[in-house]
């Protein structure tokens, strides 16, 4: 689903759900929240020995997670990214017929991937948890703002489509919430933090290993 303005103080201060109102803040302060679990995973010490097996299947899991994010970026663009008043058109194609979450999904993978890869298996449960509190605050706060926004437009789409759970089969609604897909070159561009992030992780990775 589209990702909502940090610019609606109303809703959050007004909202009487607690969840709702932490799933603003934690909106706002999305960009550095990751930053304790990637020091983590850099400076904790790893195994004296770690399983290729499990290095290559983080590695894997980073990738497919990565290629959900480019699929889901190309149907939503840039506005997954905005802190502007904007709010976007619902998107209701590609991996948003199927799941209203793929972003979040994708995240939670990258991070359980180099958790894998670091060697560090004992860290993944908490990740996990954390990450899946965090973006069910966020995604419960942004449903709101969707909902008032959109009505029944968007009422229907979440009825339809899971939160969490893909559906095997993609669901088609009304054209007037879909739009034409953006080109790969601009996919890319607007992915490029991530894609940067990526590389330096395994760059630091990789370093770590050899000292």
């Amino acid at each position: 689903m589209t990702v909502a303005s940090t610019s609606q103080p109303q809703t959050q201060q007004q909202d009487p759900d607690v969840v709702v109102r932490m799933g603003g803040w934690l909106f706002k302060q999305r960009s550095w929240l990751p930053l304790p679990v990637a020091l983590a995973l850099v400076f904790l010490p790893a195994p004296s020995f770690t399983s290729p097996f499990l290095v290559w299947g983080g590695v894997a899991l980073v990738a497919s997670s990565e290629l959900l994010r480019l699929w889901a970026v190309r149907h939503i663009g840039v506005v997954s990214r905005t802190r502007s008043a904007r709010l976007g058109p619902l998107i209701a194609t590609g991996p948003f017929a199927r799941l209203r979450n793929p972003l979040y999904i994708g995240n939670i993978g990258l991070w359980v991937g180099f958790a894998a890869s670091a060697g560090l298996l004992w860290l993944i449960p908490p990740i996990a948890l954390l990450l899946a509190f965090e973006y069910h605050a966020i995604v419960r706060w942004e449903e709101r703002l969707l909902e008032e926004r959109l009505g029944d437009t968007y009422r229907e789409y979440a009825a339809r489509v899971p939160r969490w759970r893909p559906l095997t089969s993609p669901v088609t609604l009304n054209p007037h919430v879909s739009r034409p897909t953006f080109s790969w070159r601009e996919t890319l561009f607007s992915e490029r933090g991530t894609l940067l992030a990526i590389a330096a992780g395994y760059l630091l990775l990789w370093y770590k290993s050899q000292i």
